[in-house]
């Protein structure tokens, strides 16, 4: 091979790697644009009480694990225990809120890792109090994004926090 055919070969293969790139960095921003989505909206189901959405956020066969409580289990189980807290700040008796920040950010256009902290917070009778959980959530879309498992991993400060800014 003469070196025409060297330099020839090696721009289609430079512009081959750029064009995949290129693609991969476009998908990578719709994907993360769709996530953002995901959690802005369960961040709107927990801070409007709405349970039949927040549930909808989640895979029919998803699964709740916390190291806090050393368990795992369905998040229907889950689901039934936080029933009663989107009730009543929907009946405007609690208010609720949930904020995330995330530390990595892993997968495709089909399954996404999604790790960081979670920041809820809640109103009520006049108390306010809040909490900072480590969490991973493995995420599955299937027309849209679903959580697949959510894990807990730790509790947090307010300092681990703001080191995600």
């Amino acid at each position: 091979m003469n070196i025409k055919n060297y330099l020839l070969l090696f721009l289609l293969t430079l512009c081959s790697f750029n064009g995949f790139s290129q693609e991969k960095y476009g998908n990578e921003s719709l994907r993360l644009a769709e996530l953002d989505k995901y959690w802005k909206e369960v961040s709107r189901t927990i801070s409007e009480g709405d349970f039949v959405a927040y549930t909808a956020t989640f895979h029919e066969k998803a699964t709740l694990v916390t190291d806090i409580n050393a368990k795992a289990y369905p998040i229907a189980n889950a689901l039934a225990r936080w029933k009663k807290d989107f009730d009543d700040t929907k009946a405007g008796l609690r208010k609720s809120s949930v904020e995330f920040r995330f530390r990595k950010r892993l997968g495709d256009n089909t399954t996404a890792h999604e790790s960081g902290i979670f920041y809820y917070s809640y109103e009520e009778n006049g108390e306010k109090n809040g909490y900072y959980i480590e969490f991973e959530g493995l995420l599955v879309k299937e027309g849209i994004w679903k959580m697949m498992m959510e894990y807990q991993k730790s509790e947090l400060t307010k300092e681990d926090w703001d080191e995600l800014k």
